[in-house]
């Protein structure tokens, strides 16, 4: 089954807790804080294999969650890291913010590698909170949450030849008598339903050329099965247009060329002014006095800036020239330009600015720093939440409440928390 959208949730795993724990030694009676630290989560990676060419694995699954990390121990003993989960994608996978609409990754290369939820950070143990004026400190922070995420991943095919035409074309006895590709073929319209790839080798030099299922008036609204199949004509580098020259042809060759041109610009403007041969197929069947037809629509073609080769994928005829001339524009053009800029295997985290505003009768506080304070803070321990308003206060978030008229006991929600204001620590 050939699938080439999907919807998918990703958990990273949660950091460990820090530890908090003391020296307990024989001759040792007042032992330091020696608590260890929380392992970090596992995180969600993306990475490409060639061998992939669907993504079938995710229709079936959508729901993925690493590991959380292991809590921190006494001794200073840290916990053990969280596993990741790798998921493997094809060649050629747009991966998109679902929520967003942003695109985040083009996974172009091969092991090409993409870490779409980071797992949270573990939190340090009390032997990290000693100072000369607390030398016994009995809290500990907590591990960090890992990132949640929805991804719509897409697939678009990367292939250097993508061969266009309408149903019945002979696109896939073409993609089958110069490749090893073995795609279904019946002389009925629509008998392609997915694409297909096939390798090419010619003399010293292969490439990769793709089937596309045939385009109908209106494909680029979706009509027929064009919607479905027109994204993956975006990352070939030459077009072949294959049109029926044969005298059963539903449509004359001139006219079929010009709707094939006019789909394509109808669903994105560069797509018809990608380089581009055209083929002529099915010569086979006509005799001699019908080839005048096939010579007027070369002279049109040519006069339009196109080179034209007659052939016939089903005898062989014409193959020849027309695979050398393939492999010859192949090698002069310049590789596909990636969809975004190459994406960092591990991008920074956006930290975003602190902001205090009041919503109905509720202060918030958004941040990534006072979010992160109050994730890490461990409720059921005294010093632990005195630790929080000191830091927090450090932000200004309390002026910036007075300012905003709080008084004690109104409600102050940060992220998912929701605390007392008490102006006096």
């Amino acid at each position: 089954m050939f699938i080439d959208e999907a919807v998918i949730e990703l958990e990273a795993g949660r950091g460990g807790d820090g530890c908090v724990s003391f020296r307990r030694e024989k001759y040792v009676p007042r032992g330091g804080p020696d608590g260890g630290d929380g392992g970090d989560g596992g995180s969600v990676i993306l990475i490409v294999d060639p061998k992939l060419s669907t993504l079938l694995d995710f229709h079936y699954q959508r729901r993925y969650k690493a590991e959380r990390g292991g809590h921190g121990s006494g001794s200073n003993r840290k916990g053990r890291n969280g596993k990741s989960i790798t998921l493997r994608v094809p060649l050629g996978t747009l991966v998109y913010d679902a929520e967003t609409g942003d695109l985040l990754a083009d996974m172009a290369r091969p092991g090409q590698k993409f870490i779409a939820a980071r797992g949270g950070k573990g939190g340090r143990g009390n032997a990290h909170f000693t100072t000369p004026t607390r030398q016994a400190p009995r809290f500990a922070e907590k591990g960090l949450p890992g990132e949640k995420r929805t991804l719509r991943l897409e697939l678009k095919l990367l292939a250097d030849v993508g061969i266009v035409g309408m149903p019945n074309a002979g696109k896939s006895t073409l993609i089958s008598r110069i490749s090893a590709a073995k795609p279904k073929i019946a002389d009925y319209p629509f008998t392609t339903l997915v694409p297909h790839l096939g390798v090419v080798r010619y003399q010293e030099q292969s490439f990769v050329v793709a089937d596309i299922p045939g385009l109908i008036e209106g494909a680029h609204a979706g009509v027929g099965l064009g919607h479905q199949f027109l994204r993956h004509v975006e990352r070939a580098r030459l077009l072949l247009y294959l049109l029926d020259a044969s005298p059963f042809a539903t449509e004359p060759p001139l006219e079929a060329f010009e709707l094939l041109r006019h789909e394509l610009e109808l669903y994105k403007p560069d797509l018809a002014h990608k380089p581009a041969l055209v083929a002529l197929n099915k010569v086979d069947t006509l005799v001699p006095e019908e080839r005048a037809s096939v010579d007027e629509a070369r002279a049109a073609l040519e006069a339009q800036g196109y080179e034209v080769f007659a052939i016939s994928a089903y005898t062989g005829e014409g193959l020849e020239p027309l695979l050398a001339r393939l492999a010859q524009r192949i090698a002069e053009l310049p590789p596909p330009e990636p969809f975004l800029e190459p994406t960092p295997e591990i991008a920074k985290p956006q930290r975003q600015p602190t902001r205090v505003y009041k919503e109905d009768d509720v202060f918030v506080v958004e941040g990534t720093l006072p979010l992160e304070i109050v994730q890490r803070t461990d409720f059921g321990n005294h010093e632990a939440i005195l630790r929080m308003q000191k830091r927090l206060k450090g932000l200004g978030i309390f002026r910036r409440l007075q300012e905003l008229g709080a008084q004690e006991g109104d409600i102050v929600r940060i992220g998912e928390v929701e605390l007392e204001y008490t102006p006096d620590l």
